[in-house]
């Protein structure tokens, strides 16, 4: 049986990609393997049965047999490890993919996170004004150390691997911001990801659960 996972049954971000279950969409995309989705409402993700899977009450949860998974990193990092094609052979290589992938999930995904915090549930707090440009300015520190660090290649570390699927899903959330434009090595880093014919896929499935057709192009 194809592993299940679950999303959200009426996203937030309106099918654009930027849910966390597109990241393991994506990681069984890449590596071929079949899956099943279950939707879940949000209220239904508050109730004991999904709250077994996911202590949290969020999504995305991962069920293979008698496996069960929360965390979009750890199952990520379950999908590239029981699966070629998201980790290198070469075991230094596969140990710096991995520190990409917590790289991006500790080191740059938290103060972007912290800019949708700013923005949407703290706005309208007097102190909003003064706080948004320092959280900003620590996006754009993390975001010149990355654009060094990456340089002018492809990819973070050699070949794609699952430490480059974290980082671009991580960076897609800033592209409303219009903060990744300030950076063109990782806005074309962010379009090379989005290329990949396992994101469309990805993305077009997600997309099909708000539209309910399957994108095209």
């Amino acid at each position: 049986m194809p592993p299940t996972i679950t999303a959200f049954e009426s996203s937030p971000d309106r099918g654009q990609g930027l849910a966390r279950d597109m990241r393991v969409r994506w990681a069984l995309e890449e590596v071929g393997q079949p899956y099943e989705v279950r939707l879940v409402s949000f209220s239904a993700m508050k109730e004991p049965a999904h709250r077994a899977l996911h202590p949290f009450g969020q999504i995305p949860t991962y069920e293979e047999g008698d496996l069960a998974l929360f965390e979009s990193g750890a199952i990520v990092f379950h999908v590239a490890q029981r699966h070629a094609g998201l980790l290198p052979e070469d075991a230094h290589a596969r140990a710096r993919a991995i520190a990409w992938m917590f790289a991006a999930l500790n080191t740059v995904e938290a103060p972007i996170l912290d800019l949708q915090t700013a923005k949407f549930l703290e706005g309208d707090k007097p102190w909003s004004a003064e706080r948004l440009p320092l959280v900003k300015d620590r996006i754009r520190k993390r975001l010149g150390e990355l654009s060094d660090r990456l340089g002018d290649a492809d990819w973070l570390d050699g070949a794609f691997s699952a430490g480059d699927l974290m980082m671009v899903h991580a960076l897609l959330r800033l592209r409303p911001s219009g903060l990744l434009d300030e950076y063109p090595s990782l806005a074309a880093y962010v379009a090379r990801g989005e290329a990949r014919p396992a994101f469309k896929r990805a993305f077009a499935a997600q997309l099909a659960v708000f539209t309910g057709k399957l994108a095209t192009g």
